[in-house]
């Protein structure tokens, strides 16, 4: 495993009268991100917050190149992000205690924050597909060429990993600073993860680190 120290390239907000931050997700445009009772779109570039869905956003959050996927509460949301309806709704698979959630490869992927789990289920039905087993609990949760990322949140402190789809074994780790807590992991696709900050009221962009490929 490689571990080395998370490098944040930039801080967002907090914004005005957005208290917490949960889940994120990027549509290649702005950076979704849910706070209780909306969700926020923010300019990753002017750093601004411009139109805001009015629906329930209690956790993570997903973007399939078209829809909005939203956990809320017990159940994850299908969302169109240019009218904001909710267009259908699936079980989500911890009951009420998920936290992250990514679309890859066809399908919805959720953390579960205590069990320390990340499911990969149907975005139809929400049948549990695969399971992957961790030793943290889990926040937010992306892919990334082919790279399955996560966030931990525990003991106060919170980390970036990369992780063996199969097996849940832990292949690389960035160190969040003290005090600096994940509560959402999304991928721009190339060389940023976005983090939401929790209670912070914040938005970090942290530099992914390159690999060589053999």
């Amino acid at each position: 495993m490689t571990k080395s120290s998370a490098q944040i390239i930039r801080e967002y907000g907090p914004f005005p009268g957005l208290e917490k931050v949960h889940g994120l997700t990027y549509d290649g445009r702005h950076v979704w991100f849910a706070t209780g009772d909306k969700l926020n779109a923010l300019d990753p570039d002017t750093g601004t917050v411009g139109r805001a869905i009015d629906v329930p956003a209690h956790a993570g959050t997903a973007f399939d190149g078209r829809h909005l996927f939203q956990i809320a509460e017990d159940k994850i949301q299908k969302i169109d992000p240019d009218s904001g309806r909710v267009l259908s709704t699936i079980p989500a698979p911890g009951n009420g205690g998920d936290s992250g959630l990514a679309w890859a490869e066809g399908t919805l992927w959720v953390a579960q924050y205590r069990e320390r789990k990340i499911r990969q289920i149907d975005p139809e039905t929400g049948k549990v597909l695969r399971t992957i087993d961790s030793n943290r609990f889990v926040t937010g949760v992306t892919w990334v060429d082919n790279e399955l990322w996560h966030a931990t949140w525990e003991d106060d402190q919170s980390e970036l990993r990369r992780i063996d789809p199969k097996t849940g074994a832990v292949l690389d780790s960035l160190d969040m600073p003290p005090d600096t807590f994940v509560s959402g992991l999304e991928s721009d696709g190339g060389d940023r993860f976005f983090c939401g900050g929790g209670p912070s009221g914040k938005v970090r962009a942290v530099r992914r680190p390159k690999r060589n490929k053999s």
